[in-house]
C-alpha cells in the first residue's frame, strides 16, 4: 500500500474543502481525479446536496456520501442486467470502516457545532481529509486502486 498516495488524497480533498466545496463535493472531486479523470468535473453538481448530511439535515456524513460516489465510479453498474451485490458489499465494508474510525456516520453526531461556524468548518475539514485518506487506503487494500 502506498501511504504517500493516501496522504495526497487527504490533502487534495482538504484543498477542495478549503476552496469552498462541501465535504461530499471535496471527496468527489479528489477521487474523480484518481478514478475517473475523463469525467467532467462539473458533475460535482450531482453530489452537492449530500453535503452537511443532506443539506443541513445532519443525516449521513457528506464525506461518507462522497466516498460512496467514488466507490460507485469503480463498482457501479451501467445496466440493470448486472448484479449490484458486489458494489453493495464493498460500500458496506467501507461504511463499517468509516463508522469504526469516526464513531458514527451521522453528520450531526460527528460535528455538533452550528453549521458554517468556524468550529464546524474546522472539524469538517479534518473529517473530510481523514475520510479521503481512509478511502484511498481502503481502495488500495481491496485492489481497486493502484498508485502509478
Amino acid at each position: 500500500m502506498d501511504n504517500n498516495i493516501s496522504t495526497e488524497a487527504r490533502n487534495k480533498a482538504g484543498g477542495y474543502y478549503k476552496q469552498g466545496y462541501n465535504c461530499a463535493e471535496a471527496i468527489f472531486l479528489a477521487f474523480r481525479e484518481y478514478l475517473a479523470p475523463e469525467m467532467n468535473p462539473e458533475q460535482v453538481k450531482l453530489i452537492t446536496c449530500f453535503g452537511s448530511g443532506l443539506g443541513h439535515a445532519g443525516c449521513m456524513c457528506g464525506a461518507l456520501s462522497g466516498s460512496v460516489m467514488a466507490i460507485s465510479m469503480l463498482k457501479g453498474r451501467t445496466t440493470n442486467q448486472v448484479s449490484r451485490d458486489e458494489a453493495y458489499a464493498v460500500v458496506s465494508q467501507f461504511h463499517d470502516r468509516f463508522e469504526a474510525k469516526f464513531g458514527s456516520t451521522y453528520c450531526k453526531v460527528l460535528n455538533q457545532h452550528p453549521f458554517e461556524s468556524a468550529e464546524q468548518l474546522k472539524n469538517c475539514l479534518k473529517i473530510t481529509g481523514g475520510t479521503a485518506k481512509l478511502l484511498m487506503e481502503f481502495l488500495q487494500e481491496k485492489g481497486l486502486y493502484k498508485a502509478e
